[in-house]
């Protein structure tokens, strides 16, 4: 008989909790630093762009401004924000369900910020000089602004918008991931408390070149015994480099026998 079930290195309860922590400590500094990202980026780089894009060749040379200088502040704000996204995802925890909803709260991050960042430049950017044409070059005729142009022209409002309804989609993500992760733990705790323990043999191993945090992830095949006869389940797997599994190998197996699929499996302590 076979189950299918998801399996990877545990967090404790504790730990859970410690790792919602990290989580929320480190998310306010990093979508801290993500608007002022977003900021530095708008005035520094894209109105720059825009402007060229609309109407200057020359939009960066001796009339750019503090430009230059927002440019270095940009680059120094994405490489603190990059740091704490990173720190999030290391410190929400190393099972699977625990990294997933790390990543998702590090982009979220992301996205608020610099819809908050992009959202404050908006009424900074620099207006064109000419709305609805290109200026003439030299003795040309002016060129009126194509579709593409109208939509850069609306950049400032755009940005802050775009990516504002890409944190909204992540928050509805976020909350459905932590809610799955609240009911796949409680699960995991029933098994804990209420489940058979026995003892099941890996019957096969196979290494799926994916490694997760420096763990390698497997997919395994367990056989257990129950009052009912042997059953198989066959899940993926990550464990530490130093517990990883093999054709043989036993496991530690809690079973519920009113429900076939709900199966923890994890390494015998050594």
């Amino acid at each position: 008989m076979f189950g299918s079930f998801a399996f990877g290195l545990s967090d404790a309860p504790e730990q859970t909790r410690a790792s919602n922590r990290r989580l929320w400590l480190l998310g306010i500094p990093a979508t801290l630093a993500w608007a002022v990202a977003g900021w530095s980026g708008a005035l520094g780089l894209l109105d720059g762009f825009r402007l060229m894009s609309l109407n200057r060749v020359s939009a960066w040379g001796a009339d750019a401004g503090a430009a230059g200088s927002l440019v270095v502040f940009f680059s120094l704000a994405v490489t603190a924000a990059a740091s704490l996204g990173f720190a999030m995802l290391w410190g929400g925890g190393m099972s699977l369900r625990r990294m997933g909803i790390s990543f998702r709260a590090s982009s979220l991050a992301a996205a608020l910020g610099v819809t908050l960042g992009s959202g404050v430049a908006a009424p900074s950017w620099t207006p064109p000089e000419s709305v609805g044409e290109r200026l003439p070059f030299l003795d040309g005729k002016a060129e009126p602004w194509s579709d593409v142009d109208w939509i850069v022209y609306y950049e400032p409002f755009l940005v802050p918008a775009v990516s504002g309804v890409i944190a909204l989609v992540l928050i509805v993500v976020l909350l459905r991931s932590f809610l799955r992760a609240a009911e796949a733990d409680d699960r995991e705790q029933a098994l804990r408390r209420c489940g058979r323990q026995v003892t099941g043999v890996l019957t096969r191993v196979d290494f799926t070149n994916v490694w997760i945090m420096g763990n390698p992830r497997f997919t395994v095949h367990v056989r257990f015994s129950t009052e009912t006869g042997e059953r198989e389940a066959v899940t993926s797997m990550v464990t530490s480099l130093f517990q990883a599994p093999s054709e043989g190998t036993a496991v530690r197996v809690r079973y519920d026998p009113q429900d076939p699929k709900a199966v923890l499996v994890e390494p015998v302590s050594r």
